[in-house]
């Protein structure tokens, strides 16, 4: 039974949430675009709101790109300039300042979203949710610093490394890695494959939005009130 229920979450799952995210955003901007935005409250309540929000922009952005290339850059990339155990070392570091960063930011906007009336009034429950989701994420994502501390060897990361990259080239079994590792990891794992899951029905489409367009717009003209 949990050798089934490890194959479904994180050997079937995985490409589900893949398929929701990639079609889901390609399907809402190409229906939707008008919502395709964060909808910024800062207006509504400037305290506090700079402050956390580039300790959890700064922060998410670093832990995004930090678990980009150390789930799916291949061994044979960093082998001759450091060890597993090296490469767990300092993710642990650098994740662990990144973490704590989006922790507060995180911590932050939801407190704020809970208690002041107008930002709550002007949002929606899905903004309160995802925010709510990516502190859970975060929470778990620091709480795995203390089994790793068990594993400096970097013997849990390249279980992680077979596991990603095995989904993303289909590789068949590649929920057998990660079956034996502790359960926060997998909560942090099953709850990140949900966010890919709802991505394309929050604000978080934002994150796809580059501005290439901006660089070559026509000027705006700008008369004065006679």
């Amino acid at each position: 039974m949990m050798s089934y229920l490890n194959t479904l979450v994180f050997g079937i799952y995985p490409y589900i949430a893949l398929a929701v995210l990639f079609i889901g955003s390609w399907a809402r901007y190409d229906h939707a675009q008008f919502t395709w935005k964060a909808g910024s409250t800062q207006m509504l309540r400037k305290k506090g709101m700079s402050l956390a929000s580039n300790l959890f922009h700064i922060g998410i952005l670093v832990i995004f790109f930090g678990h980009l290339v150390g789930l799916l850059a291949p061994k044979w990339m960093y082998e001759p300039f450091m060890t597993p155990g090296q490469k767990q070392v300092m993710a642990i570091v650098v994740g662990g300042i990144a973490g704590a960063m989006c922790l507060v930011g995180a911590a932050m906007l939801f407190y704020r979203r809970l208690t002041d009336a107008r930002v709550r009034a002007a949002g929606s429950f899905a903004d309160t949710l995802i925010i709510g989701l990516l502190l859970a994420q975060v929470v778990l994502g620091m709480l795995t610093i203390l089994p790793t501390l068990g594993h400096l060897d970097g013997s849990e990361m390249l279980k992680f490394s077979a596991w990603a990259q095995g989904i993303f080239t289909f590789q068949g079994g590649a929920a057998d890695h990660i079956a034996d590792v502790h359960w926060i990891y997998k909560s942090h794992i099953f709850l990140g494959l949900t966010l890919f899951v709802v991505f394309p029905f929050t604000r978080l489409v934002h994150a796809l939005s580059v501005p290439v367009e901006y660089f070559g717009r026509k000027y705006q003209v700008v008369r004065k009130r006679s």
